[in-house]
């Protein structure tokens, strides 16, 4: 019973880790639009010197913009600051900054 309440609770606090992740502001690229459809994905940038010195680019995210219009101020190429929440396995933006 022991061990069963210790899988349990590192499961909880992973799950409550990996949403957190999306709760903090995060830097990227946007490398397309798809504004029929109000989505946009962006090239995550990596941030500090953590395994190296580049800080080269993540993993390539694709969101749901949370209104239309925070798709109208950027374009493919455009670095921006954005936070996201993860909604039923959907990554969808809730705020969108070009830099």
């Amino acid at each position: 019973m022991g061990t069963a309440k210790f899988i349990f609770a590192g499961a909880a606090a992973i799950t409550m880790l990996a949403s957190s992740a999306f709760a903090d502001d995060m830097t990227g690229m946007v490398t397309s639009i798809n504004r029929l459809n109000n989505t946009i994905s962006i090239q995550q940038m990596q941030k500090g010197t953590v395994g190296g010195s580049t800080g080269g680019a993540g993993a390539l995210q694709q969101y749901k913009a949370k209104d239309a219009v925070m798709l109208d101020a950027v374009h493919a190429g455009d670095r921006v600051t954005y936070t996201a929440t993860d909604a039923d396995g959907t990554g969808t933006l809730t705020k969108l900054q070009k830099q």
